[in-house]
């Protein structure tokens, strides 16, 4: 079933509705940026996407972008890609190498090892705090009651280049709530960028101010 899905072809639908969406909430089209989600994606889907003209991608494991980005960056050095899942400390030097932005810094354990590598290295990728809007406790991202503090130390404190955040909404919640209130936090820290909305509703999160749009399945298709 695979074989049948244009890629090229669900891209130019998600930017289309990403387009209808900004226009709709009196935003500039070019504010929202497209994140095409490549995990367990074989690298010959991911140049399709390249090919038709994506130029972010997202992945979630440093190990799987190890293993497929290389290669692709050779032939497309133009590329930008966000780590947009769960980063382990021993995992953060190789992280700090692959990815131009790391969208789930959630924990000072994390932070401090980020802070470190980043001194001896000299490589700073932009940085999105991840939080666990809806306080689910087998999700990742720092706390909504720990946030701030949280957010102070990792820019005051680490220096860390922390320039937005990122949430992922409960699945059985509105999303709208969690886009809203991410929102606001980011409005006190006077930080410019929002990584939030999925397949199921990147168009709720451009209205309400979403910077960034994390899509996989819309344009890949389901995972098998």
């Amino acid at each position: 079933m695979s074989e049948k899905i244009n890629i090229a072809q669900n891209l130019r639908a998600v930017l289309a509705r990403i387009e209808t969406a900004a226009r709709e909430a009196g935003r500039d089209p070019s504010a929202a940026t497209l994140v095409a989600v490549s995990k367990t994606m074989p690298a010959e889907r991911i140049a399709e996407a390249i090919v038709a003209g994506q130029r972010v991608f997202g992945e979630n494991r440093v190990q799987e972008a190890e293993q497929k980005w290389p290669a692709l960056r050779r032939d497309h050095p133009d590329v930008k890609l966000h780590l947009i899942g769960a980063l382990q400390t021993n995992k953060v030097g190789k992280a700090l190498e692959l990815f131009d932005v790391i969208e789930t810094v959630d924990r000072p354990r994390l932070a401090q090892a980020l802070a470190r590598e980043m001194e001896k290295t000299g490589r700073r990728p932009d940085c999105f705090i991840q939080v666990n809007t809806g306080a689910e406790p087998q999700k990742a991202g720092v706390l909504p009651n720990a946030a701030d503090a949280f957010i102070r130390s990792c820019i005051d404190d680490l220096k860390l280049p922390v320039v937005g955040l990122m949430c992922i909404p409960p699945h059985e919640e509105e999303p709208s709530l969690h886009f809203a209130f991410l929102r606001e936090i980011a409005r006190r820290h006077a930080l410019s960028y929002l990584s939030m909305g999925m397949s199921a509703d990147y168009p709720i999160a451009i209205a309400f101010g979403a910077t960034h749009v994390r899509v996989g399945t819309a344009i890949f298709g389901h995972r098998g």
